[in-house]
């Protein structure tokens, strides 16, 4: 399967998640395919996953990651014991863990595609980054 075919497989299977969805058409441009399926993504609600959507997202998302590059926490110089400070796209960090913000509620980002870091996380973090 392309990288094409992974995102446009992607997004048909999370808008028959949602029957609500059932109006929304994929676009033709590759671009505007690419900001559904992120928006898809953000908004989608913590449940569980099938076996077959897991395998097409890591890989599709290792590819985006791949592309963007990988900054593996070992280049970095510590701060202190096992601190690192470090300015950059979060989502291309190999390292154990990171810190989401949290809104007053504790929760994250409600709006799809906003340039926040909770939805950059949700959009790109899989089981796959660790072994990009």
């Amino acid at each position: 399967m392309t990288q094409d075919e992974r995102r446009i497989w992607l997004v048909n299977y999370l808008l028959k998640e949602n029957h609500e969805y059932a109006d929304i058409r994929i676009p033709n441009n590759p671009g505007e395919q690419w900001r559904l399926l992120r928006a898809l993504m953000n908004i989608r609600p913590a449940v569980p996953i099938s076996n077959e959507l897991i395998p097409i997202q890591d890989e599709f998302l290792k590819q985006e990651i791949k592309k963007k590059g990988i900054t593996d926490i070992s280049s970095l110089a510590p701060v202190s014991d096992d601190i690192y400070l470090w300015q950059g796209d979060i989502t291309t960090l190999r390292c154990d863990a990171i810190v989401n913000a949290a809104n007053s509620g504790m929760t994250g980002c409600y709006v799809p595609c906003h340039g926040c870091i909770d939805n950059a996380i949700h959009t790109y973090i899989c089981r796959c980054s660790a072994q990009a």
